[in-house]
């Protein structure tokens, strides 16, 4: 690793000090981050992989029912029923903190409306579909939260990540050899002036 082109002197070696110093706190700073983020990106990801294959098994039920409904109903009819529905989830968004990383809450108000056209008229296959779109609107503000935090906590990890890597591998070891360059020549010059000084004694004796 190269060292920073500096003079050999005490004054650059006070700043060299202090650039180390500060150098190492920011790698602990940012090492910490890196593990905070890790362990919620982890169990974020976790939480939303299981509500992502909740939901696509909600669908597959739904349209699998829609399905089986326009065979019955035909389609026409199947499309006056969808029309019935008029209410669904209200979703405001907040955003909160995590180790400087700008997270998303959603909070949904109100859900779809029980089948909102009348039993008698509709196969039984519409109500399953009714039913599991539902179950698909009230998770979906959640899903759609818990996605974009793995998406931003993952985007800032690998931020996290460079940084820690450029601390650990390039500037710390950087500022350590030149500490040690810097410690070296002065003791050097100290070395030359001190055997001046005796060989100057030496001959003046």
């Amino acid at each position: 690793m190269a060292k920073i082109n500096v003079a050999p002197t005490r004054s650059n070696l006070i700043r060299m000090k202090k650039d180390l110093r500060f150098a190492r706190e920011g790698y602990e700073i940012l090492d910490r981050k890196r593990e905070v983020l890790t362990t919620e990106l982890v169990r974020v990801a976790k939480e939303a992989d299981a509500l992502q294959k909740e939901v696509w098994a909600l669908l597959a039920t739904a349209y699998g029912a829609m399905e089986k409904a326009r065979l019955v109903m035909g389609s026409d009819h199947v499309e006056w029923a969808a029309l019935a529905a008029n209410k669904t989830v209200e979703v405001n968004l907040k955003l909160r903190g995590i180790m400087g990383v700008a997270i998303p809450t959603i909070e949904a108000r109100g859900e779809p409306q029980r089948l909102p056209y009348s039993p008698g008229d509709t196969a039984a296959a519409l109500d399953e579909a009714s039913s599991a779109f539902r179950e698909v609107l009230i998770k979906v503000p959640q899903l759609s939260m818990l996605t974009t935090t793995v998406w931003r906590l993952a985007g800032e990890l690998r931020k996290t990540q460079r940084r820690v890597n450029a601390l650990q591998h390039i500037f710390i070891p950087q500022y350590e050899e030149t500490v040690l360059f810097i410690v070296s020549s002065l003791e050097e010059r100290e070395r030359e002036e001190t055997f001046r000084l005796k060989l100057l004694k030496t001959r003046m004796g």
